[in-house]
């Protein structure tokens, strides 16, 4: 309803005056929401986990060592909101929803009984103020990379909203207010440098020795050897980062332990698809140059079949020709298709790709589904097959914002039953 009466005043108003005006109504809109739903953060232990990627994943191991060491949770993300063991799977393509729907999800975790509330927070939703009125007990900080700078303006203006968290942090009514950073990233210092007593940086150091296999982790908390299931260089900072929140909240190390190699992973995050076939099927939300990098590099020792495209809408266009040469790097077949066009055509979207890796070994193949059908037919025994871009995405976004039900997962499942068949 407050949309519609913002739309309906900003084809009234002149363009100059409502964007000077926007903040105002954001932070208002913020206030009403959190005074409706009686400051809920004020009665939960609440989480927020930034950065530009692993936010879904650090708050779902988290969730998983709480509740190993019986503690109820809420979480609210990318993938799904939960509320202890209620879940219900996010539509919104939308990482954080508007002000109101989080704090009536607050109310809920409260009325729930949830000892803890974690929270992915986006730059986008700082910037129109959906992290306002939640009183933070504890900020995590991932990792940054370029993403969503037409958005921002730059990198240093989605570098300052991510930081904004931060000083939320600072500005929160908790007693105990603990920051955790990621120091190995470039940023992670930034992140450090706000007014809290309790400051936890954390590196891949703190899991040495370690080794990263195709198919797991071995690394070691304190004195333990931990074995998780999951796998990757990018997954084990994820796993860094949720250790070093469960100790500040006294979790036992062995409970730790269990709880992580008891972790069988998220979907669309580096999700093995497994129908008998003879070959590996990966499908992952890698989006940025950094992720897709990463996935490629977990599957170095086998040769690769590689589906991805990029987003239209005038979304982040730098991302197509960085992302295009690492598939031509690592990938042995190329199969270029459809993401989220938006109002693009995705014909230039997939072209602008197609001019850096060149024709040898890369097919334009716009329908989704026949290009995953493509790659697992290229696929022969020990190869890998990585979709990428998607994740869980539940829809395609088309021109006018038009929608077409989808999901990576199940499509691929379709088509590899299709191919044992045969």
């Amino acid at each position: 309803m407050l949309d519609n009466v913002l739309y309906k005043i900003k084809k009234i108003l002149p363009m100059k005056l409502f964007r000077l005006l926007q903040p105002v109504y954001h932070y208002v809109l913020s206030f009403v929401a959190a005074f409706i739903y009686g400051f809920p953060s004020n009665k939960i232990n609440v989480v927020g986990v930034t950065g530009t990627k692993g936010k879904t994943s650090t708050i779902e191991i988290i969730s998983a060592l709480l509740e190993e060491a019986g503690l109820k949770t809420a979480l609210a993300g990318t993938l799904r909101f939960k509320i202890g063991n209620e879940t219900q799977k996010n539509n919104y393509k939308m990482t954080m929803p508007g002000r109101f729907f989080v704090q009536r999800f607050l109310k809920k975790a409260v009325r729930a009984k949830c000892n803890y509330a974690l929270l992915e927070v986006t730059s986008q939703g700082v910037a129109q103020y959906r992290h306002k009125f939640i009183n933070f007990d504890t900020v995590i900080f991932t990792n940054l990379s370029p993403e969503h700078i037409e958005y921002h303006g730059s990198y240093e203006k989605y570098l300052e909203a991510k930081l904004k968290i931060a000083k939320a942090l600072e500005k929160s009514k908790k007693k105990r207010k603990i920051i955790i950073s990621n120091t190995d990233d470039k940023e992670g210092y930034k992140f450090l440098n706000i007014n809290v007593e309790e400051k936890y940086p954390y590196s891949i150091k703190d899991a040495e020795p370690f080794v990263i296999k195709k198919d797991g982790l071995v690394m070691t908390i304190g004195d333990l050897k931990v074995e998780p299931k999951l796998s990757g260089e990018f997954n084990l900072y994820n796993i860094i980062a949720a250790v070093k929140f469960a100790k500040t909240q006294k979790i036992n190390e062995n409970i730790i332990k269990y709880a992580l190699e008891k972790f069988s992973g998220i979907r669309g995050r580096l999700e093995k698809i497994e129908e008998g076939q003879d070959f590996t099927v990966i499908v992952d939300y890698a989006h940025t140059p950094d992720s897709l990098e990463k996935v490629y590099e977990v599957f170095q020792s086998s040769k690769k079949i590689c589906v991805l495209g990029n987003t239209g809408g005038g979304r982040d266009k730098w991302k197509r020709k960085e992302m295009a040469k690492i598939a031509k790097r690592h990938c042995s077949q190329i199969i270029l298709t459809n993401e989220d066009p938006y109002d693009e055509n995705p014909l230039e979207i997939v072209g602008e790709m197609k001019k850096e890796i060149g024709d040898s070994n890369c097919h334009v193949i716009i329908d989704r589904r026949d290009a995953i059908k493509k790659a697992l037919g290229f696929a022969t025994t020990g190869d890998a097959v990585l979709i990428t871009g998607k994740g869980t995405d539940p829809y395609i976004m088309g021109a006018n914002n038009t929608k077409i039900s989808w999901d990576d997962a199940t499509v691929v499942k379709e088509e590899l039953k299709k191919i044992l068949i045969k």
